[in-house]
């Protein structure tokens, strides 16, 4: 069942390091048990230290499977691809080894990827060891904006879809992005929260019953939320 732990650091360094001795031992567990592991991470500014740390982090990444959160519709070398983000910072030194599912391919719809996505992730090793998350301060995880169409479907704790298309006044590139149900499939989900501002942002959504996107995945009792805070 779910449930919530707050750790407070005084630095991002301190509160990054901790957040990637968490995932490197969640990925063993798996390792451990079935001889593959898969690791859902975001992009963003925030997990770029928490990429340092894994990527110098000695353990059989060539088992590895690592997944994105979300990404925008953008070509894998394009500036703004969570895809590139992860293949410079975090498939690097130790690391380089480990796969990673892309999310653009030319010559297909946003939606025919959504849908092939679907069926890839319950290829790969599955329920994930870990999904590594930011939060905005508008209070959204992956792309789950507040102002997305069917942003109630990828609330949805129990849909079977796994991997939505997306479209938010928050970026110029559609998106794609995996949903509360496929994220709450994860041993454990690390939030990794920056600063005063998101920091009432989550305080907020703890006690709220229909407020931001956030408040859903605080409130799922699949996974257990790990919430790792600094200034």
């Amino acid at each position: 069942m779910g449930e919530e732990m707050e750790y407070l650091f005084e630095s991002r360094e301190e509160a990054s390091a901790a957040a990637a001795e968490r995932i490197s031992a969640a990925l063993w567990r798996r390792l451990d048990g079935q001889g593959e592991a898969s690791v859902v991470v975001s992009g963003g500014t925030s997990p770029a230290g928490v990429f340092r740390e894994l990527s110098k982090t000695v353990l059989p990444w060539s088992d590895v499977h690592v997944i994105l959160s979300d990404e925008r519709w953008v070509p894998s070398d394009h500036a703004d691809s969570n895809e590139k983000l992860v293949r410079d910072t975090l498939l690097a030194g130790e690391a380089q080894d480990a796969g990673l599912l892309s999310v653009y391919r030319q010559g297909v719809t946003i939606e025919e990827r959504c849908s092939e996505i679907n069926e890839e992730l319950l290829q790969a090793p599955f329920p994930f060891a870990c999904a590594l998350l930011g939060m905005g301060e508008d209070g959204h995880f992956a792309s789950l904006f507040p102002d997305v169409g069917n942003l109630r479907e990828g609330l949805d704790v129990d849909s079977r879809q796994l991997c939505i298309p997306v479209e938010t006044s928050a970026s110029s590139h559609p998106r794609v992005s995996l949903t509360l149900s496929a994220l709450s499939r994860s041993d454990e989900i690390v939030l990794l929260i920056f600063g005063d501002a998101k920091r009432d942002v989550y305080e907020a959504a703890k006690t709220s019953t229909n407020g931001t996107p956030v408040s859903h995945l605080l409130r799922q009792k699949r996974a257990p939320v790990h919430v790792y805070w600094a200034p």
